[in-house]
């Protein structure tokens, strides 16, 4: 082999080393609720991409919020709720959307885009929604809860795990007294923080990232939890039903966006592109059986999972459900009676 011929061989070896080097460089940097992306999908991503994915977990909108007030720039791709995408984009804390990146975006149902929080979906791609809900266990309470107020039953002293999350528990106790989850009035909130101190002695644990490990071992006999974290406990315990509010009840919608001055925008909407695909959407479904945003990936998912009433539940309880609203500067209001509540307990 002459010099000429080895010295191009080598060069070229040294190019595709330095090409995979670069291509392995690639990290998207993911900040989301636990357990909303399993293994297996992030790793299809990285063999595909090129890319490696970190994987942060928060366990409120308001935590995450914060961090991105922080310096949200860390990460590429963030989960939000309505309301928190709503305060976010209007604070230019969101990167405006390429729609022509997202050419997925299609399968998503009609119903969950457009909405108030973000018109037009300029800032955000809803990914997963659902309820906030009574899971229980049939093997120690008898009789379905039906509303709220059966919760402050004594015999549930000590036997409830609820999500670790001032909006939605505030939310819960403002539904109990007669109002909107999203009522601003402070007088209402504090009526709201007086129920739920009723509740507070049937507390054992506020667990927003695996409620359903005391649900399914027994330790709790209810969990105030979502609907995936219901869902799957069901999967491991048979005793386990899901029960919603017969009046009035939460829903929430979660949605992918990127934040101001991620370093990876391109690699963040491959990402969510990819996410959109149907057999994709499907594949998280199973695994995290919240429910889908993505209609065409709903279809693909295995007839237990659409059937369970703790992942779909029925359209009539969703009509007359709300979903969290932007409550502005009254946020501290919220804030302010979760803390309070649970250092009195």
């Amino acid at each position: 082999m002459s010099r000429r011929v080895a010295a191009a061989i080598l060069a070229v070896l040294l190019m595709t080393l330095a090409a995979g080097c670069a291509k392995s460089g690639k990290t998207l940097h993911l900040y989301s609720w636990a357990e909303y992306f399993p293994d297996e999908v992030l790793g299809e991503f990285e063999k595909e991409f090129g890319a490696r994915v970190t994987y942060d977990t928060y366990p409120s909108n308001e935590d995450m919020a914060a961090k991105l007030r922080a310096g949200g720039g860390q990460y590429d791709v963030a989960v939000p709720s309505t309301y928190a995408v709503h305060s976010l984009a209007a604070d230019g804390l969101l990167q405006p959307l390429d729609a022509a990146k997202l050419t997925n975006l299609k399968n998503i149902a009609p119903e969950f885009l457009n909405q108030a929080h973000d018109r037009g979906n300029k800032y955000s791609v809803p990914y997963m929604w659902g309820t906030l809900g009574i899971a229980y266990n049939s093997k120690y309470v008898k009789t379905a809860p039906e509303q709220w107020s059966d919760l402050l039953n004594p015999e549930y002293k000590d036997r409830i795990v609820a999500v670790d999350d001032g909006r939605d528990i505030i939310g819960l106790g403002l539904q109990a007294v007669g109002h909107s989850r999203n009522t601003t009035d402070p007088a209402k909130v504090q009526a709201a923080q007086e129920w739920l101190k009723q509740l507070m002695p049937n507390v054992k644990a506020w667990d927003s990232d695996n409620p359903k490990a005391m649900l399914i071992s027994g330790e709790a006999w209810i969990g105030l939890v979502w609907n995936g974290d219901a869902a799957l406990a069901m999967k491991e315990n048979p005793d386990i039903r899901y029960a919603l509010p017969k009046n009035r009840g939460s829903l929430w919608l979660d949605s992918l966006v990127i934040p101001k001055g991620a370093h990876n925008a391109q690699l963040a909407h491959d990402f969510i592109n990819f996410m959109l695909r149907p057999e994709i959407a499907a594949k998280v479904g199973v695994a995290y059986p919240y429910g889908m945003a993505n209609a065409e990936g709903v279809k693909l998912l295995p007839a237990d999972v659409k059937s369970n009433p703790a992942s779909y539940p029925p359209q009539e309880w969703v009509a007359r459900a709300e979903l969290a609203g932007d409550l502005g500067e009254a946020a501290t209001l919220f804030d302010k009676a979760f803390t309070e509540l649970k250092a009195g307990q």
